[in-house]
């Protein structure tokens, strides 16, 4: 069990999922600014009497329906640019992929000393 614990640790799976994560907190932290900060009060000057998205349809203390749709906004957002960056991801791996590869020295001297005993 350790010793598969290492491997996985030695892979750099956990790395890469580390250093993912910590983008998509970072994103996410730069779309809800840009949400919040940004677009729900260009909405707001949209719909005359409200300042922001935000404040949309309160009820009570802490309910708002202005609050969740920032919330969904967000996550659209974030989904959105997520998506292009993978697909951007899918096509460069794609065009390494088919990329040719030259041969390695064995099959190169492997492909003279066959041809030589061809033409014995």
């Amino acid at each position: 069990m350790i010793k598969e614990f290492k491997n996985f640790i030695s892979q750099g799976n956990l790395v890469d999922i580390a250093v993912g994560f910590v983008m998509g907190a970072a994103f996410t932290a730069i779309v809800t600014s840009f949400t919040t900060n940004v677009f729900n009060p260009f909405i707001g000057m949209l719909i005359p009497g409200i300042e922001d998205i935000s404040s949309l349809w309160t009820f009570g203390e802490e309910g708002s329906v202005g609050a969740f749709l920032a919330a969904v906004i967000n996550f659209v957002l974030v989904a959105v640019v997520v998506f292009f960056m993978v697909k951007a991801y899918n096509r460069m791996r794609r065009k390494a992929d088919e990329a040719p590869t030259d041969p390695s020295v064995e099959v190169v001297l492997l492909t003279e000393i066959r041809d030589a005993l061809r033409g014995r």
